[in-house]
């Protein structure tokens, strides 16, 4: 073996057992109980071996909008916190990835400098149907649409658009994935409130409320039972909305949805209290949501956890700006494994089983990324080794990313990612990290 892995804490969606785990041309090679092979060994007595991390929602903002962020930071950062591979999102580059030509060229712009693996999604606006087949031809993932208010650079897509393009998908198995907030309603609550010179964080959270989450996640619910697409459920930040979806798959839709570690451990009241660092959109909700969506972490409604990480400048989180114009985005790429492991496992909320479900294993099947997400004879050695009692503190100093800004600084907890490892190379190691970033786009 090239390396093994002795006396581990395998955890995976099935089973936590104590096993050696033998690597191999970066492929995982052997599990067994006692493996005496020659190889180098790391000694994980104490330790849990887990499959990297796969988040399927992130913003590297890599063409582009690189003083948010960029492919070296934030990538070190997911190692650091054990996410092995994650799918960029395609807004926030210039251009947004709408069409194949610009999956080429975002490919050769961002080749060399990622430290763990990568997926891209493609954009869905209201002007390019004619580029889905092609986009996935050229690897996307899944393709993103809005139907909340996103900006002049990554136009909203209308219902009728969406309509045709669930068509289109469900005919060439295209994963279509949607920000859910109904356009109409939050657009006249925010011009009203601005008209009325509203502008207090009290005044966001109401012109966002979870009824325009609501009302969109429906309308996609119901075009996807109509026209048999697959529909991935971005960022899911209350239980109604959850319970909608859970009836929807009982139904047999074509339905997978997420949520993120700001929508489980925060609410709204920290909006009002801590400001700008913690705006996104949907918004925090109220605390009893927060708690009660827990439940759908559990049951399997919210089939992955995701950073959503979005990333800004200071000035563009500065709270002498209006409440309307700071940046929406919480960075949180570095942070989701040791923070579910506390607030989830270990206060009690999830096990160990589901912690491996959902921070990896779910994402990598529903978004097909082959040999990510599991320990198995055959798969990536994308591997973790998390130290469950090693007690850690978010700090601005702790963050790799470009700009070390985040709503979770200030926590703390146990349990944290020790070492990573990229299809067998060590690419993080308790604060060190691989000279040459060497992580692939998959295709």
């Amino acid at each position: 073996m090239d390396k093994i892995l002795k006396n581990a804490t395998v955890v995976t969606s099935n089973y936590v057992k104590k096993m050696d785990l033998g690597i191999q041309n970066g492929k995982i090679a052997v599990l067994a109980e006692d493996l005496e092979m020659p190889g180098e060994v790391i000694d994980c007595t104490g330790k849990l071996v887990l499959a990297g991390g796969v988040d399927v929602h992130a913003h590297l903002n890599e063409p582009g909008y690189t003083w948010r962020e960029d492919y070296l930071h934030g990538t070190k950062a997911a190692a650091a916190g054990g996410t092995t591979c994650f799918v960029d999102m395609p807004l926030q580059n210039t251009p947004s990835l709408i069409s194949g030509q610009i999956f080429h060229d975002k490919e050769k712009a961002v080749a060399g400098k990622s430290y763990v693996d990568y997926a891209f999604w493609g954009g869905l606006i209201e002007n390019n149907l004619d580029e889905m087949i092609g986009m996935k031809e050229c690897g996307v993932k899944a393709l993103k649409a809005f139907v909340s208010p996103s900006g002049p650079d990554y136009p909203s897509a209308s219902i009728g658009l969406i309509y045709h393009a669930m068509k289109i998908a469900a005919k060439h198995d295209i994963l279509l994935g949607f920000h859910c907030e109904d356009y109409t309603m939050i657009t006249f609550n925010q011009e009203m409130a601005i008209k009325e010179g509203k502008n207090t964080w009290r005044d966001y959270l109401d012109a966002r409320p979870v009824i325009a989450e609501e009302i969109a996640v429906q309308n996609i619910l119901d075009m996807a039972e109509e026209t048999g697409a697959k529909v991935h459920i971005c960022h899911v930040s209350h239980p109604r909305v959850a319970e909608r979806i859970k009836k929807a798959k009982q139904k047999g839709i074509r339905v997978t949805a997420e949520t993120c570690p700001h929508y489980l451990i925060y609410s709204e009241e920290d909006v009002i209290r801590g400001k700008g660092v913690f705006k996104c959109s949907p918004p925090l909700r109220r605390p009893e949501a927060r708690d009660a969506l827990w439940e759908y972490v559990n049951d399997g409604t919210l089939s992955c956890i995701v950073s959503d990480h979005s990333p800004a400048a200071p000035k563009e989180k500065a709270d002498t700006l209006s409440v309307w114009d700071i940046w929406g985005g919480i960075s949180g790429l570095q942070t989701g494994m040791q923070i579910m492991y506390e607030y989830g496992v270990r206060q009690g909320k999830i096990s160990l089983n589901t912690f491996a479900a959902i921070m990896s294993e779910n994402a990598a099947s529903i978004f097909r990324l082959p040999g990510k997400g599991r320990i198995e004879v055959g798969m990536d050695a994308d591997l973790v080794i998390f130290d469950p009692e090693k007690e850690w503190k978010i700090t601005p100093e702790s963050l790799y990313y470009l700009n070390p800004i985040s709503a979770f600084c200030g926590l703390t907890g146990k349990g944290i990612t020790e070492k990573t490892f990229v299809r067998g190379k060590l690419v993080y190691d308790n604060g060190a990290f691989s000279e040459i970033p060497e992580g692939k786009l998959l295709k």
